[in-house]
């Protein structure tokens, strides 16, 4: 087999995220999609890493969880994903689950155009991770109450 060298190989630079030896993670690895967001599958060989193309679409299972944010959520077929916009740079996304543990992040490019495809395409895989906590939004939080005068 020849391997390829340089900055664009699939998988280069990308280390695996602190608790990617988390049994769930493992059990990910045995269900990565042969195909996402029109790209293959081409780097498996780090523990909780998943490289689809020329890293177009890089997952890593096993990241800190996030906290509380105001960053946008989006619940895809009952995955809640957090839209790290401090992380999003360069037209690409970096989306984490929120409310389940182990998190795990996906990075895309700015290629990948139908990220609701992607976190379709991911969400059957970490579905079955029980949910700690969901996204709320705005309508979900009380009203203060009205001060008493």
């Amino acid at each position: 087999a020849l391997a390829s060298c340089g900055a664009d190989s699939p998988g280069e630079g990308v280390a695996s995220a602190p608790h990617a030896g988390d049994a769930a993670c493992r059990q990910f690895a045995d269900g990565y999609p042969d195909r996402l967001g029109g790209q293959k599958l081409t780097f498996t060989d780090r523990p909780g890493v998943a490289v689809w193309g020329e890293n177009a679409i890089v997952l890593r299972c096993g990241v800190e969880l996030p906290e509380p944010t105001i960053d946008p959520c989006a619940t895809v077929d009952g995955v809640d994903w957090v839209f790290r916009e401090d992380r999003s740079e360069d037209g690409g996304k970096v989306v984490v689950t929120y409310g389940r543990d182990p998190a795990v992040e996906v990075a895309v490019t700015e290629e990948i155009t139908a990220v609701d495809d992607v976190l379709v395409g991911l969400s059957a895989l970490v579905e079955p991770v029980k949910p700690y906590t969901k996204c709320v939004g705005m309508d979900d939080v009380p009203a203060p109450a009205a001060p008493s005068g």
